[in-house]
Protein backbone atom coordinates (compact mmCIF):
# COMPACT_ATOMS: atom_id res chain seq x y z
CA UNK A 1 0.00 0.00 0.00
CA UNK A 2 1.57 3.32 -0.88
CA UNK A 3 1.25 6.34 1.48
CA UNK A 4 -1.03 9.55 0.03
CA UNK A 5 0.15 12.36 1.18
CA UNK A 6 -2.15 15.27 1.51
CA UNK A 7 -2.23 18.71 -1.08
CA UNK A 8 0.17 21.30 0.21
CA UNK A 9 -1.81 24.27 1.80
CA UNK A 10 -2.37 26.73 -1.08
CA UNK A 11 -4.05 29.67 0.83
CA UNK A 12 -2.27 33.08 1.73
CA UNK A 13 1.46 33.15 2.92
CA UNK A 14 0.99 35.26 6.29
CA UNK A 15 3.06 36.01 9.17
CA UNK A 16 2.31 36.10 12.32
CA UNK A 17 3.72 37.36 15.48
CA UNK A 18 3.23 39.07 18.98
CA UNK A 19 4.97 40.87 21.98
CA UNK A 20 3.63 40.69 25.52
CA UNK A 21 3.42 44.54 27.03
CA UNK A 22 5.71 44.54 29.48
CA UNK A 23 7.69 47.32 30.93
CA UNK A 24 10.35 47.81 29.16
CA UNK A 25 11.56 47.13 25.56
CA UNK A 26 15.02 46.47 25.09
CA UNK A 27 17.73 45.28 22.76
CA UNK A 28 17.01 42.13 22.16
CA UNK A 29 13.34 42.32 21.41
CA UNK A 30 14.36 45.22 18.53
CA UNK A 31 17.16 42.89 17.06
CA UNK A 32 14.68 39.98 18.42
CA UNK A 33 11.50 40.89 17.31
CA UNK A 34 11.21 44.37 15.19
CA UNK A 35 13.74 44.76 13.12
CA UNK A 36 12.64 41.63 11.46
CA UNK A 37 8.91 42.48 11.60
CA UNK A 38 10.00 45.58 9.54
CA UNK A 39 11.90 43.41 7.20
CA UNK A 40 9.37 40.82 7.07
CA UNK A 41 6.48 43.39 5.68
CA UNK A 42 8.35 43.86 2.40
CA UNK A 43 7.89 40.19 1.54
CA UNK A 44 4.46 38.79 3.53
CA UNK A 45 1.14 39.89 4.68
CA UNK A 46 2.12 40.57 8.42
CA UNK A 47 -0.14 40.30 11.62
CA UNK A 48 1.62 41.89 14.69
CA UNK A 49 -0.42 41.38 17.72
CA UNK A 50 -0.11 43.10 20.95
CA UNK A 51 -0.69 39.51 22.99
CA UNK A 52 -2.15 40.95 26.60
CA UNK A 53 -4.25 38.09 27.21
CA UNK A 54 -0.70 36.09 27.42
CA UNK A 55 0.10 38.88 29.92
CA UNK A 56 -2.30 38.17 32.44
CA UNK A 57 -0.92 34.65 32.69
CA UNK A 58 1.71 36.83 34.98
CA UNK A 59 -0.68 39.23 36.69
CA UNK A 60 0.13 42.26 35.92
CA UNK A 61 -1.29 45.49 37.37
CA UNK A 62 -4.23 46.23 35.41
CA UNK A 63 -4.38 49.53 35.75
CA UNK A 64 -1.14 49.79 34.12
CA UNK A 65 -1.82 47.11 31.22
CA UNK A 66 -3.88 49.45 28.27
CA UNK A 67 -0.74 51.89 28.28
CA UNK A 68 1.63 49.12 28.14
CA UNK A 69 -0.02 47.90 25.38
CA UNK A 70 0.07 51.03 23.81
CA UNK A 71 3.82 51.20 24.32
CA UNK A 72 4.11 48.41 22.61
CA UNK A 73 2.40 49.81 19.55
CA UNK A 74 4.42 52.83 19.57
CA UNK A 75 7.33 50.60 19.09
CA UNK A 76 5.89 48.43 16.52
CA UNK A 77 5.59 52.10 14.47
CA UNK A 78 8.97 54.04 15.59
CA UNK A 79 10.50 50.50 15.26
CA UNK A 80 9.55 50.82 11.31
CA UNK A 81 6.36 48.62 11.00
CA UNK A 82 3.95 50.48 8.77
CA UNK A 83 0.53 50.44 10.03
CA UNK A 84 -1.09 50.63 6.88
CA UNK A 85 0.77 47.81 5.36
CA UNK A 86 0.43 45.45 8.29
CA UNK A 87 -1.97 44.76 10.58
CA UNK A 88 -1.04 45.92 14.50
CA UNK A 89 -3.52 45.29 16.97
CA UNK A 90 -4.22 44.13 20.89
CA UNK A 91 -5.30 40.45 21.14
CA UNK A 92 -8.02 40.80 23.79
CA UNK A 93 -9.74 43.16 20.98
CA UNK A 94 -10.31 39.70 18.89
CA UNK A 95 -12.80 37.32 21.07
CA UNK A 96 -11.91 34.63 18.46
CA UNK A 97 -8.49 33.95 19.58
CA UNK A 98 -9.73 33.05 22.91
CA UNK A 99 -12.80 30.58 21.21
CA UNK A 100 -10.49 29.18 18.86
CA UNK A 101 -7.99 28.49 22.33
CA UNK A 102 -10.87 26.85 23.90
CA UNK A 103 -11.45 24.02 20.78
CA UNK A 104 -7.80 23.40 20.63
CA UNK A 105 -7.97 22.71 24.63
CA UNK A 106 -9.92 19.63 23.49
CA UNK A 107 -7.33 19.10 20.60
CA UNK A 108 -4.06 19.07 22.60
CA UNK A 109 -2.71 16.42 25.41
CA UNK A 110 -1.50 16.84 28.35
CA UNK A 111 1.65 14.98 27.84
CA UNK A 112 2.51 17.42 24.88
CA UNK A 113 2.02 20.37 27.45
CA UNK A 114 3.68 18.98 29.88
CA UNK A 115 6.76 18.82 27.94
CA UNK A 116 7.13 22.39 27.16
CA UNK A 117 10.37 23.60 28.70
CA UNK A 118 9.36 27.13 28.93
CA UNK A 119 6.76 26.46 31.75
CA UNK A 120 9.32 24.70 33.82
CA UNK A 121 11.23 27.54 33.75
CA UNK A 122 9.08 29.66 34.52
CA UNK A 123 7.24 27.87 37.31
CA UNK A 124 10.41 26.35 38.70
CA UNK A 125 9.89 24.67 42.14
CA UNK A 126 6.30 26.35 42.16
CA UNK A 127 4.74 24.28 39.19
CA UNK A 128 1.63 23.36 41.66
CA UNK A 129 1.15 26.90 42.13
CA UNK A 130 0.99 27.95 39.33
CA UNK A 131 -1.84 29.12 37.10
CA UNK A 132 -3.68 27.11 34.35
CA UNK A 133 -3.39 29.67 31.87
CA UNK A 134 0.55 29.92 32.64
CA UNK A 135 0.52 26.21 31.70
CA UNK A 136 -1.58 26.36 29.10
CA UNK A 137 -0.67 29.45 27.32
CA UNK A 138 1.41 27.63 24.37
CA UNK A 139 -1.99 26.53 23.31
CA UNK A 140 -3.57 30.43 22.92
CA UNK A 141 -0.05 30.86 21.07
CA UNK A 142 -1.10 28.11 18.44
CA UNK A 143 -4.52 29.67 18.63
CA UNK A 144 -3.18 33.50 18.01
CA UNK A 145 -0.82 31.74 14.69
CA UNK A 146 -3.88 29.31 12.92
CA UNK A 147 -6.45 32.07 13.75
CA UNK A 148 -5.04 33.50 10.53
CA UNK A 149 -4.04 30.79 9.45
CA UNK A 150 -0.55 31.82 9.35
CA UNK A 151 2.27 30.10 7.50
CA UNK A 152 5.56 31.29 9.06
CA UNK A 153 6.54 32.85 12.62
CA UNK A 154 9.37 34.73 13.43
CA UNK A 155 11.25 32.78 16.31
CA UNK A 156 13.68 32.61 18.55
CA UNK A 157 15.52 29.40 19.29
CA UNK A 158 13.73 29.30 22.84
CA UNK A 159 10.26 29.63 20.91
CA UNK A 160 10.53 26.57 17.71
CA UNK A 161 9.05 24.13 20.90
CA UNK A 162 5.88 26.27 20.97
CA UNK A 163 6.11 25.79 17.30
CA UNK A 164 6.18 22.51 17.00
CA UNK A 165 3.24 22.50 19.29
CA UNK A 166 0.95 24.70 17.34
CA UNK A 167 2.13 22.41 14.15
CA UNK A 168 0.58 19.44 16.05
CA UNK A 169 -2.10 20.79 16.95
CA UNK A 170 -2.80 21.77 13.25
CA UNK A 171 -2.01 18.57 11.83
CA UNK A 172 -4.57 16.26 14.80
CA UNK A 173 -7.19 18.93 14.26
CA UNK A 174 -7.14 18.27 10.52
CA UNK A 175 -6.74 14.73 11.08
CA UNK A 176 -9.50 14.30 13.46
CA UNK A 177 -12.43 16.01 11.87
CA UNK A 178 -11.27 15.00 8.53
CA UNK A 179 -10.03 18.48 7.12
CA UNK A 180 -7.28 17.68 4.86
CA UNK A 181 -4.98 21.54 4.86
CA UNK A 182 -7.12 23.37 6.38
CA UNK A 183 -4.90 24.60 8.67
CA UNK A 184 -1.33 25.14 7.77
CA UNK A 185 1.67 23.93 9.61
CA UNK A 186 3.27 27.23 10.39
CA UNK A 187 7.13 27.32 9.46
CA UNK A 188 9.86 29.07 11.52
CA UNK A 189 11.57 32.23 10.03
CA UNK A 190 14.52 32.48 12.05
CA UNK A 191 16.86 35.26 10.66
CA UNK A 192 20.41 35.35 11.10
CA UNK A 193 22.15 37.64 13.49
CA UNK A 194 20.01 38.94 17.03
CA UNK A 195 17.98 36.22 16.63
CA UNK A 196 18.95 35.88 20.55
CA UNK A 197 20.70 38.77 22.45
CA UNK A 198 22.25 37.51 25.33
CA UNK A 199 22.41 39.66 28.83
CA UNK A 200 25.52 41.98 28.57
CA UNK A 201 26.85 40.57 32.09
CA UNK A 202 26.59 36.79 31.29
CA UNK A 203 26.52 35.18 27.64
CA UNK A 204 24.82 32.35 29.22
CA UNK A 205 21.52 34.13 30.10
CA UNK A 206 19.20 36.02 27.82
CA UNK A 207 18.85 39.72 27.94
CA UNK A 208 15.95 40.21 30.12
CA UNK A 209 13.68 43.74 31.70
CA UNK A 210 13.74 40.95 34.69
CA UNK A 211 17.14 40.92 35.52
CA UNK A 212 17.40 43.78 38.61
CA UNK A 213 20.63 45.26 36.91
CA UNK A 214 19.48 47.56 34.67
CA UNK A 215 23.85 47.27 33.58
CA UNK A 216 22.59 43.90 31.44
CA UNK A 217 20.44 44.87 28.81
CA UNK A 218 20.20 47.93 26.89
CA UNK A 219 16.57 49.60 26.76
CA UNK A 220 15.70 51.05 23.83
CA UNK A 221 14.98 54.27 25.41
CA UNK A 222 18.84 54.62 26.32
CA UNK A 223 20.36 57.65 25.90
CA UNK A 224 24.08 57.87 23.94
CA UNK A 225 25.73 58.09 27.11
CA UNK A 226 23.90 55.07 28.85
CA UNK A 227 24.61 53.39 26.29
CA UNK A 228 28.62 53.67 25.99
CA UNK A 229 28.76 53.26 30.21
CA UNK A 230 26.78 49.64 29.62
CA UNK A 231 28.90 49.01 26.53
CA UNK A 232 32.70 49.83 28.08
CA UNK A 233 31.25 47.85 31.58
CA UNK A 234 30.16 44.82 29.32
CA UNK A 235 31.67 41.50 29.94
CA UNK A 236 34.43 40.40 27.97
CA UNK A 237 37.69 38.88 28.49
CA UNK A 238 41.68 39.79 27.95
CA UNK A 239 42.26 38.53 24.21
CA UNK A 240 41.43 40.86 21.56
CA UNK A 241 38.72 39.97 19.13
CA UNK A 242 39.17 36.93 17.15
CA UNK A 243 39.43 37.53 13.30
CA UNK A 244 37.27 34.32 12.50
CA UNK A 245 33.69 32.53 13.83
CA UNK A 246 36.14 29.68 15.22
CA UNK A 247 37.91 32.26 17.35
CA UNK A 248 34.57 33.09 19.40
CA UNK A 249 34.00 29.27 20.31
CA UNK A 250 33.71 29.63 24.57
CA UNK A 251 33.66 33.17 24.42
CA UNK A 252 29.89 33.70 25.01
CA UNK A 253 30.14 37.42 25.97
CA UNK A 254 32.59 38.04 23.25
CA UNK A 255 30.21 36.66 20.80
CA UNK A 256 26.90 38.14 22.02
CA UNK A 257 28.85 41.56 21.74
CA UNK A 258 29.95 40.43 17.69
CA UNK A 259 26.65 39.41 17.09
CA UNK A 260 25.00 42.82 18.19
CA UNK A 261 27.14 44.62 16.20
CA UNK A 262 26.49 42.46 12.78
CA UNK A 263 22.86 42.76 13.72
CA UNK A 264 22.29 46.18 14.24
CA UNK A 265 24.16 47.11 11.49
CA UNK A 266 22.70 44.59 9.07
CA UNK A 267 26.07 42.83 8.45
CA UNK A 268 27.41 39.35 8.91
CA UNK A 269 29.64 38.18 11.70
CA UNK A 270 32.35 37.58 9.31
CA UNK A 271 32.50 41.25 8.24
CA UNK A 272 32.60 42.53 11.68
CA UNK A 273 35.48 39.99 12.97
CA UNK A 274 37.04 41.29 9.26
CA UNK A 275 37.29 44.70 10.83
CA UNK A 276 38.09 44.21 14.43
CA UNK A 277 39.98 40.86 14.51
CA UNK A 278 43.26 41.48 16.15
CA UNK A 279 41.72 44.46 18.06
CA UNK A 280 41.15 45.27 21.80
CA UNK A 281 38.18 46.08 23.32
CA UNK A 282 39.06 49.52 24.23
CA UNK A 283 38.46 50.13 20.17
CA UNK A 284 35.38 47.59 19.62
CA UNK A 285 33.37 48.82 22.38
CA UNK A 286 33.05 52.42 21.63
CA UNK A 287 32.31 51.47 18.40
CA UNK A 288 29.36 49.41 19.05
CA UNK A 289 28.30 51.91 21.24
CA UNK A 290 28.33 54.74 18.48
CA UNK A 291 26.67 52.30 16.24
CA UNK A 292 23.69 51.22 18.73
CA UNK A 293 23.09 55.08 19.51
CA UNK A 294 22.88 56.04 16.33
CA UNK A 295 19.93 53.43 15.80
CA UNK A 296 18.32 53.64 18.48
CA UNK A 297 17.98 57.08 19.54
CA UNK A 298 15.48 58.46 16.45
CA UNK A 299 13.26 55.24 17.36
CA UNK A 300 13.32 56.66 20.76
CA UNK A 301 12.69 59.80 19.80
CA UNK A 302 9.90 58.61 18.16
CA UNK A 303 8.34 56.39 20.88
CA UNK A 304 8.21 59.62 22.83
CA UNK A 305 6.30 60.90 20.56
CA UNK A 306 3.51 58.77 20.03
CA UNK A 307 3.69 57.69 23.65
CA UNK A 308 2.53 61.47 23.89
CA UNK A 309 0.26 60.84 21.63
CA UNK A 310 -2.19 58.29 22.91
CA UNK A 311 -5.21 59.72 20.50
CA UNK A 312 -3.05 58.17 17.31
CA UNK A 313 -2.00 55.07 18.79
CA UNK A 314 -5.81 53.94 19.71
CA UNK A 315 -6.81 54.89 15.81
CA UNK A 316 -4.12 52.66 14.91
CA UNK A 317 -5.13 49.79 17.58
CA UNK A 318 -8.71 50.03 16.37
CA UNK A 319 -7.63 50.43 12.71
CA UNK A 320 -5.90 47.44 13.21
CA UNK A 321 -8.30 45.19 15.33
CA UNK A 322 -10.63 45.93 12.31
CA UNK A 323 -8.64 44.43 9.89
CA UNK A 324 -7.46 41.09 12.13
CA UNK A 325 -11.23 40.59 12.63
CA UNK A 326 -11.78 40.71 9.07
CA UNK A 327 -9.46 37.78 8.59
CA UNK A 328 -10.84 35.92 11.67
CA UNK A 329 -13.94 36.08 11.96
CA UNK A 330 -14.48 34.45 8.71
CA UNK A 331 -11.66 31.47 8.89
CA UNK A 332 -13.97 30.95 13.17
CA UNK A 333 -17.13 30.73 11.20
CA UNK A 334 -14.91 27.73 8.88
CA UNK A 335 -13.80 26.11 12.54
CA UNK A 336 -17.40 26.37 13.95
CA UNK A 337 -19.08 24.38 10.88
CA UNK A 338 -16.19 21.87 11.09
CA UNK A 339 -16.53 21.02 14.93
CA UNK A 340 -20.20 21.01 14.15
CA UNK A 341 -21.29 23.68 16.28
CA UNK A 342 -25.02 24.70 16.21
CA UNK A 343 -25.85 27.71 14.21
CA UNK A 344 -29.07 29.56 13.52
Amino acid sequence: MTDVQPPQYKGPQRVFSGMQPTNGLHLGNYLGALQKFVRLQEQFECIYCIVDLHAITTGPDPKELANRSREVAAAYVAAGVDPKRSTIFIQSAVREHSELAWIFNCIARMGWLERMTQFKDKAGSHAERSSVGLFDYPVLQAADILLYKATHVPVGEDQKQHLELSRDIAAKFNNDYEAPNFFPLPEPLIQGPGARIMSLRDGSKKMSKSDPSDMTRINMTDDAEAILQKIKKATTDSLPVPDTKEGLAGRAEVENLVGIFAAVTERSVEDILSEFGGKGFGVFKPALAEVLAAKLAPIAAEMRRLNGDPGTLDAILRDGAEKARAVAQPIMAEVREVVGFWRA
